[in-house]
C-alpha cells in the first residue's frame, strides 16, 4: 500500500472505530488467534455463546419462550451445538411472520435494521444489536484478509444495484465515505459490452489492489476482458460472493485479473458465513459468530449431512440478542466435509461447495445477458406493497413481474408500479413488460420459490 493506504489502515480506520465506540480492531485480533485454536477450544467458545443466547432468547422473546416450552426444552438443556437438534427449524416463512415476537424485550436492543434481498421471493426484516454488528465487521475483515484485502487498499466493488441516495446531502456523505475509504462502486447488473467496457476503463484508471464482486458479474466481466484482450493491469485478488463460483468462471477470472480468486458465502441475515483461504479447498466457517448445521430431511426425520453429502444450511446467530435467529433455514444448501485441519493450518471447519445460489440469466431486447439476481434489490424497494414477487421471462422474451400484493385482491400503489416499470425497462431495454397480480407464487421442485424463472 502507498502512504495514504497505510495511514488509513493503521491510524484513521482504527481511530474512527474507537471514536464510534466499536471494538472492531480488538475483535479482529481475537479472531486471528481463534482461527488456529484447537477444535476443543472452538467448541467451548461456541457452547458458551450458545448458552448465553438460549437464556436470553427464552427470558426476553415471546417466540422462543413458546418454541422451547412446546419442545419441552429449557435454556439449560442447550449446552452445546448438538443440543440444538431438540429445537424445531426456523423456516423462512416462520422467521418472517415472527419478526416482532423475536424482538427482545430487554437490552441489548436493536441498532441496525435491514431488509433481506429476498432471493427466494419473500424478504424479511432483520434487526441486530451493536455487539452483533461489530462481530459481523470483524469476521468480514478476517475473511477478506485471507484473500489479502486490508483496510486502506484501493478496492473496486463490481456489485449489484446500490441502495444509496441519488440526490441530497446523504448522497454526498456516502460518496465522501467511499472516497476516503478508497472504495469505488459500479453496478454489475448490466452485462452489455458498453457497460463492461466502462468497467474495464475504470479498472485501468483505478489500478485497484483488490476487487469484490458478484460471482457471475465478475465472470461476465472476465470473459469480456479475455475476449477483447483488455487486460492492462497487474494481477489483484478477486473476492466473490452472492452467487456460486463455478470452476470455469474461476479460470476466466484468473486469466483476466490474476491467479488469486476467493469465494465467500453469506447472507444479510447474518453476513459472512464462510470464506475461502489461500488453500482454495472449501470455505472456512465463521465458527465464533454462528453455528452452521447442514441438515438432510429424510422422510419425516432430519439428520446431519454426512461428508460429501449435500444438506440444507441452518444457521444460529450467536451474537444477535436483539432479534435472535436460532436454527434458521435460509434456503441454501452446501456440501458437508469431514472434520480436519486445512492445508493453511486454520482449524475452523469447512463446507462447500455451496449449492442453490445460482440465479437464471435474463435477456434484454438485443439478447444481451442480464443478471437475474439484481431483481431481488427491486423487491427491497417495494417490500411494503408486496408479499412475494417473481420475474418470469417467456421464450419469446416478454417479461412478467408476478406480484402477490400485501393486501389480498389489491394492487401496488401507482408510484410503486412506476418504480418497477422504470427499473425493468432500465435493465431490460427493448423487452415488453407487464405486472401480473397473483394470490400465490408456487415453490419449485426443490422447495424454493425462485425469484427468476426463464422459460426454456
Amino acid at each position: 500500500m502507498d502512504l495514504y493506504g497505510r495511514l488509513l489502515s493503521k491510524v484513521l480506520y482504527p481511530g474512527w472505530e474507537r471514536l464510534r465506540g466499536r471494538s472492531t480492531m480488538q475483535l479482529i485480533e481475537y479472531l486471528d488467534e481463534t482461527q488456529r485454536a484447537s477444535p476443543a477450544e472452538l467448541e467451548v467458545i461456541q457452547a458458551g455463546f450458545l448458552r448465553r443466547l438460549a437464556r436470553h432468547a427464552y427470558r426476553h422473546t415471546a417466540h422462543y419462550r413458546e418454541v422451547m416450552d412446546q419442545a419441552g426444552v429449557s435454556p439449560e438443556d442447550l449446552r452445546s451445538p448438538a443440543d440444538l437438534a431438540r429445537l424445531p427449524l426456523l423456516e423462512k416463512a416462520t422467521a418472517r411472520a415472527s419478526c416482532e415476537t423475536r424482538i427482545s424485550s430487554a437490552p441489548p436492543f436493536a441498532e441496525v435494521t435491514k431488509t433481506t434481498s429476498g432471493t427466494t421471493g419473500t424478504p424479511m426484516i432483520v434487526k441486530y444489536n451493536a455487539e452483533s454488528r461489530v462481530w459481523r465487521d470483524a469476521t468480514r475483515w478476517r475473511g477478506y484478509g485471507w484473500a489479502g484485502y486490508q483496510p486502506g487498499m484501493k478496492a473496486f466493488h463490481w456489485w449489484g444495484v446500490l441502495a444509496t441516495p441519488t440526490t441530497g446531502w446523504k448522497k454526498y456523505k456516502v460518496e465522501l465515505d467511499h472516497a476516503l475509504r478508497r472504495d469505488h462502486y459500479m453496478d454489475c447488473s448490466p452485462r452489455d459490452d458498453q457497460h463492461l467496457q466502462r468497467a474495464v476503463d475504470a479498472l485501468r484508471r483505478l489500478q485497484p489492489e483488490v476487487m469484490l464482486a458478484y460471482a457471475q458479474g465478475a465472470a461476465a466481466l472476465a470473459r469480456y476482458v479475455n475476449r477483447t484482450n483488455g487486460r492492462s493491469w497487474n494481477g489483484f485478488p478477486v473476492i466473490t460472493g452472492a452467487e456460486r463460483l463455478w470452476p470455469h468462471d474461476r479460470e476466466a477470472m484468473q486469466q483476466a485479473f490474476g491467479p488469486d480468486v476467493f469465494e465467500t458465502y453469506g447472507c444479510r441475515e447474518v453476513m459472512l458465513i464462510g470464506s475461502e483461504c489461500e488453500a482454495h479447498d472449501g470455505l472456512h466457517l465463521s465458527m465464533e459468530t454462528m453455528i452452521v448445521e447442514l441438515i438432510v430431511r429424510d422422510g419425516g426425520t432430519m439428520r446431519p449431512a454426512r461428508p460429501g453429502e449435500t444438506g440444507e444450511v441452518v444457521i444460529t446467530d450467536l451474537h444477535n440478542l436483539a432479534q435472535p435467529l436460532i436454527r434458521y433455514v435460509g434456503g441454501d444448501s452446501a456440501v458437508a466435509r469431514a472434520p480436519g485441519p486445512c492445508r493453511c493450518g486454520r482449524t475452523l471447519p469447512r463446507i462447500g461447495p455451496i449449492e442453490g445460489r445460482v440465479t437464471d440469466t435474463l435477456r434484454d431486447g438485443r439478447g444481451n445477458p442480464v443478471n437475474g439476481l439484481l431483481f431481488s434489490i427491486l423487491f427491497v424497494s417495494i417490500v411494503e406493497h408486496a408479499k412475494q414477487f417473481q420475474i418470469f421471462q417467456k421464450k419469446t422474451g416478454e417479461l412478467s413481474l408476478r406480484v402477490v400484493p400485501a393486501i389480498a385482491g389489491g394492487k401496488m400503489p401507482a408510484e410503486a408500479e412506476q418504480l418497477a416499470y422504470g427499473f425493468l425497462r432500465k435493465y431490460l431495454p427493448g423487452v415488453p413488460v407487464s405486472i401480473d397480480y397473483l394470490e400465490d407464487i408456487p415453490v419449485g421442485a426443490a422447495g424454493k420459490r425462485h425469484i427468476v424463472v426463464v422459460e426454456k
